[in-house]
């Protein structure tokens, strides 16, 4: 292929062809074997993407080891070991790889092993780890009662059962594990009614909250946080009636049905609300972009599903409009000092650039170092017992990078990224800088 076509292709912004798992072919074996080895062999000779995470250099690997080679060398059995490796961050997509749309190459390594994953679970089954991992709100069901709560608060923070729960279920006894909250946040918010928007305003003056599972079952504070900026600068605000699993842990698992199904539950609530003009925000990065990019991408022909698309808004997204509206507060009264930022790898590929960053250096005394790079926790993979470690070294880069900063607080958009990075920090240092969400950092600086 001559260099011009490249360096155009790569130039040009990427364009994301939708998801085809309506296709018979998409399921068809042998046409994914077929897909996976041209895209393997583009991948073999560019070889750009060996630093982001464990499936790149798994493919060169099972390359450079084989009797060719070259990838016709290694055999179909095998890629299963690649496809494992990757738990669809998309930063080869969006950061690193020169071929994708509108390049004739087409590489959409991402969505590719989301294929093999799809393939894989119809023809094999889940296993029940995974099951159990991508059903939060099943799992959710502890959350809420007290003395359940605190007894399985308790079990998993005892090593002799988090070594039965490694055996039982091939989850990592030595990985972070959230807690179950004593009240759940959609308990508790207590939503107020929303006005209308304001004539002339450009950002949608009133909000509905997408809870998430983390923020509802695990974090609410979170939750009870963002309501606190919202009501600060005199944004309405609503909870969304009913809400499910946004099903980007599905989407990891590559339980395409299971995300069908939560689509079917979420969508008619939150196009109601869309239609009504209010922002949706969610505390979670992975939620915003499963309902930003991910669901429009399966669901094209779905106009529901585009309405809410573009109602969806990240918070730091939507409170960074709002100041350049020259609507939001700056009154911040708390000085927050030295701050270690990460911006996950979901946030990143919104591309909305780093709003995060830009509502910090509003705040007076407060220095902000980011680091823009996968922490490695990337969902349910950095808690898997077969995974775990690979998930630290990929996230070693980030807790050295953030320690030497030598911060008051560390702080992460991804709640889950954020006890990671904690936890890699912790293990190198012996001791960690306090771990705040951003959203919580934020409230705190108002001093309210």
């Amino acid at each position: 292929m001559p260099a011009t076509t490249i360096r155009e292709g790569s130039l040009e912004a990427p364009t994301r062809h939708p998801l085809d798992w309506k296709n018979a072919e998409f399921w068809d074996e042998a046409a994914l074997h077929k897909e996976m080895e041209r895209v393997f062999d583009i991948c073999h000779g560019c070889r750009r993407c060996v630093s982001l995470c464990g499936a790149f250099p798994t493919l060169f690997d099972l390359v450079d080891d084989g009797p060719t080679g070259e990838v016709d060398g290694v055999p179909k059995a095998s890629y299963t070991a690649v496809v494992d490796q990757c738990y669809l961050c998309d930063m080869c997509y969006m950061s690193k790889c020169p071929y994708v749309p509108p390049h004739e190459w087409n590489v959409d390594f991402p969505h590719l092993m989301l294929r093999a994953k799809a393939v894989e679970r119809k023809k094999h089954g889940a296993k029940l780890r995974d099951t159990v991992l991508s059903s939060t709100d099943k799992t959710g069901l502890f959350a809420g009662i007290p003395v359940v709560t605190q007894a399985v608060n308790a079990v998993n923070r005892t090593a002799p059962m988090r070594k039965v729960l490694e055996s039982a279920l091939g989850v990592d006894a030595k990985a972070w594990l959230p807690e179950f909250a004593t009240r759940k946040f959609r308990s508790a918010a207590g939503a107020p009614a929303a006005s209308e928007v304001k004539d002339g305003e450009r950002t949608p003056g009133k909000v509905a909250l997408f809870a998430t599972c983390f923020i509802n079952y695990n974090e609410p504070g979170i939750g009870h946080d963002l309501v606190a900026i919202l009501d600060h600068n005199a944004i309405p605000w609503v909870l969304v009636d009913k809400e499910a699993c946004c099903g980007m842990p599905k989407l990891e698992q590559g339980d395409l049905d299971g995300v069908e199904a939560l689509k079917n539950v979420n969508i008619p609530q939150l196009v109601r609300l869309a239609r009504q003009g209010y922002a949706i925000l969610t505390g979670v990065p992975s939620c915003t972009l499963m309902f930003k990019q991910e669901l429009p991408l399966m669901f094209p022909e779905d106009a529901e599903v585009q309405i809410v698309r573009d109602a969806m808004w990240d918070p730091f997204e939507y409170l960074v409009a709002r100041h350049k509206d020259r609507l939001l507060k700056t009154d911040f009264a708390t000085a927050l000092g030295k701050v270690a930022y990460h911006v996950p790898c979901h946030t990143r590929v919104q591309a909305i650039g780093h709003k995060t960053e830009e509502l910090f250096k509003l705040i007076p005394d407060c220095e902000v170092e980011t680091t823009e790079r996968c922490s490695g926790h990337a969902g349910t993979f950095g808690v898997k017992k077969e995974f775990h470690a690979m998930a630290m070294k990929i996230g070693r880069p980030v807790f050295r990078k953030m320690a030497e900063f030598e911060p008051d607080y560390i702080s992460s958009d991804c709640p889950l990224g954020g006890h990671h990075i904690a936890q890699g920090i912790e293990q190198n240092q012996h001791k960690s800088p306090t771990l705040a969400h951003p959203i919580t950092l934020v409230r705190r600086a108002y001093g309210i």
